[in-house]
């Protein structure tokens, strides 16, 4: 794991007031962010074409053949992390690689932003939205003395988490389609927007083909770069994971009686199957998925009036202390989410403790 962010402040606070001030000017931060993150993840697809087309793909295992990291991991998160972090210098980006501090290639780093966010309407539940908030604390001093004194500490409740490589090992097995870049922005917590990057988009094409494609959402605001479509009426077709099958994903599945399994490689790519139409539900009873996995792909989702959780139904915490496992395991629809959540076996929920 790799993070970039403000050094918190150390405090010991009796309670905290209320009273809140900005450290920031730009009211509208957040549609800034989307912006930056959507020329960021363009960059991030070109990064993984040429890795790709360069032959070396500097395969490192990390725990195991089903859990690796390319040359395409490393360089994709240095240019996302580093690119967000010069231009929000106070929001915390946390990334899924565990990745040496060192200087990053200028070549890597992206400074545009898509005119076309810009022009969109901040929802205006999230105008106030500030890279750095602060946050007043009463301090007393020590227990012999009646003496109070406040201070100001900075509070991040902007983060940023970045897969720079969704379906890695489908990746090195050249089955580029499963393939996804995320940038999941969220707030106090909550997934509010989240930018997803396909480089593989539209490959089978031909050769003349455009590759590759971005999509982005904002709840309040809704989805775009994609046709919204839904599984017909009365199909359960369930999507979930290729590589990490297990006995509890099986019984977990079949107990929901599924008209189709489709086995597909990527968090993204499973709820992009989602929101096309091609699945009803993501089913996956297992702690294998983490934070950065599911912040994107949730705030799209949720952009369209689809809803993810973990397997209990509850729903995903953000922050910047928060574990980054989804033990929970994680259970995404577009609709219906009840009619999956019903069927969750209780040996299945009692297996996985959120």
């Amino acid at each position: 794991m790799y993070r970039i962010g403000p050094v918190d402040s150390k405090v010991n606070p009796v309670y905290l007031l209320s009273k809140k001030r900005s450290m920031a000017s730009n009211t509208n931060v957040l549609m800034r962010l989307v912006a930056s993150a959507y020329s960021v993840a363009n960059k991030a697809g070109t990064i993984v074409r040429k890795v790709m087309a360069g032959g070396d793909l500097g395969i490192v295992e990390k725990c195991g053949a089903n859990d690796l990291q390319t040359k395409a991991d490393r360089l994709v998160q240095m240019s996302i992390c580093s690119s967000l972090a010069r231009k929000f210098p106070k929001v915390t980006i946390i990334g899924e690689e565990d990745l040496p501090s060192e200087e990053v290639n200028e070549e890597l780093l992206e400074d545009g932003q898509c005119e076309e966010i810009l022009k969109k309407v901040c929802p205006p539940q999230y105008n106030a939205i500030k890279e750095e908030e602060v946050q007043s604390a009463l301090l007393r001093a020590p227990m012999e003395c009646s003496d109070f004194s406040i201070k100001w500490e900075p509070v991040q409740k902007l983060v940023v988490w970045v897969d720079p490589l969704d379906g890695t090992k489908e990746y090195t097995e050249g089955l580029l389609d499963h393939v996804t870049v995320l940038i999941g922005i969220a707030y106090e917590g909550k997934a509010i927007a989240g930018v997803i990057n396909q480089p593989y988009y539209n490959y089978e094409a031909g050769a003349d083909a455009a590759l590759g494609r971005t999509i982005w959402g904002v709840l309040g605001l809704g989805a775009f770069g994609f046709q919204l479509k839904e599984v017909p009426a009365g199909k359960h077709i369930i999507t979930t994971t290729r590589s990490h099958s297990s006995k509890l994903v099986n019984d977990c599945i079949s107990a929901m009686n599924p008209d189709t399994v489709v086995r597909v490689g990527g968090a993204g790519n499973k709820i992009i199957q989602l929101v096309e139409g091609k699945a009803s539900a993501y089913v996956f009873a297992s702690p294998g998925c983490k934070k950065w996995d599911t912040c994107a792909p949730e705030a799209i989702l949720h952009a369209v009036g689809g809803k993810l959780t973990d397997i209990h139904g509850n729903f995903f915490n953000y922050n910047k202390e928060v574990k980054h496992m989804n033990s929970g395991g994680v259970l995404a629809t577009l609709r219906n989410h009840d009619y999956y959540a019903t069927r969750v076996p209780e040996a299945v929920k009692q297996a996985l403790v959120p």
